[in-house]
């Protein structure tokens, strides 16, 4: 990571204007998102533990997941930023270690989730985290719309504790009704993160309502995985090959990689 880039990502974060990330979980994805425009690299943890043979949910060993990062930041001219789950850590001061080792791979922000930990839980692994760079855009992962866990008043009340303990930014999964998320963008003091997916507000009217930062989490990778599964149900049923009519083509995609060996 240099300072430089780190102060561009950071700078991305715009309420109105968010930044747009369609997030990748190796670094072939990585690459086709960065040659179709991205302005910034964010990874999925789902879609990089499937890759990489684990289930989600803090499953995956941390150097599995920090060697992803360094690979995909050595192939990309754009930030890179990594969902780190929960910390891949039982302690804070584990989460200040797997911060260090994602920045030194070349990531210039991180997600950190709460998940199923409660706040004070919480607020020691964010602060934990600040403690590893001063740099590193930490972007505070809310799970209270997306696991039932609370509405606007307790989403808010985490995230001024998130914010006080270091956190540059909160991400709010599971919020897509427009009064909610001008709510948080009204009672968050930092850039807010929603997920978007079919049937969510789109890109323009979420900057409407002023959200700074967009991204889609494992649903890219999912609808790769579902690609390769109705191909295979196809070839093995049917013994035709339709559902391959719309791949990228192969040239394209060897160039993607080369281009940066």
């Amino acid at each position: 990571m240099t300072s430089e880039t780190a102060r561009l990502f950071r700078s991305l974060h715009v309420p109105s204007n968010p930044l747009v990330l369609a997030n990748a979980w190796d670094v072939a994805s990585a690459r086709l998102v960065e040659d179709a425009g991205a302005a910034a690299i964010a990874t999925t943890s789902a879609g990089v533990a499937w890759s990489l043979g684990a289930p989600d949910g803090d499953r995956l060993g941390r150097e599995l997941a920090v060697d992803l990062i360094a690979r995909i930041a050595r192939v990309t001219t754009v930030p890179v930023t990594a969902d780190i789950e929960g910390g891949y850590a039982d302690t804070p001061g584990g989460v200040t270690e797997i911060v260090a080792a994602v920045v030194a791979a070349g990531a210039v922000g991180i997600n950190i989730e709460d998940g199923p930990r409660p706040p004070e839980e919480v607020v020691p692994r964010i602060a934990a985290a600040r403690a590893a760079s001063d740099e590193v855009f930490v972007n505070a992962r809310i799970d209270t719309f997306l696991r039932g866990l609370g509405g606007v008043p307790e989403t808010l009340e985490r995230a001024a504790a998130y914010l006080a303990a270091g956190a540059d930014g909160i991400f709010v999964p599971g919020a897509t009704d427009p009064a909610v998320i001008a709510a948080l963008v009204e009672g968050i003091d930092a850039p807010v993160n929603v997920m978007a997916h079919p049937g969510a507000p789109s890109v323009k009217e979420l900057a409407g309502l002023g959200v700074a930062r967009v991204s889609v989490g494992s649903s890219i990778s999912q609808a790769a995985y579902a690609v390769v599964r109705e191909s295979a149900r196809e070839l093995f049923s049917a013994g035709t090959y339709s559902r391959l009519e719309d791949s990228v083509d192969y040239v394209t995609l060897n160039d993607l990689l080369t281009s940066r060996i």
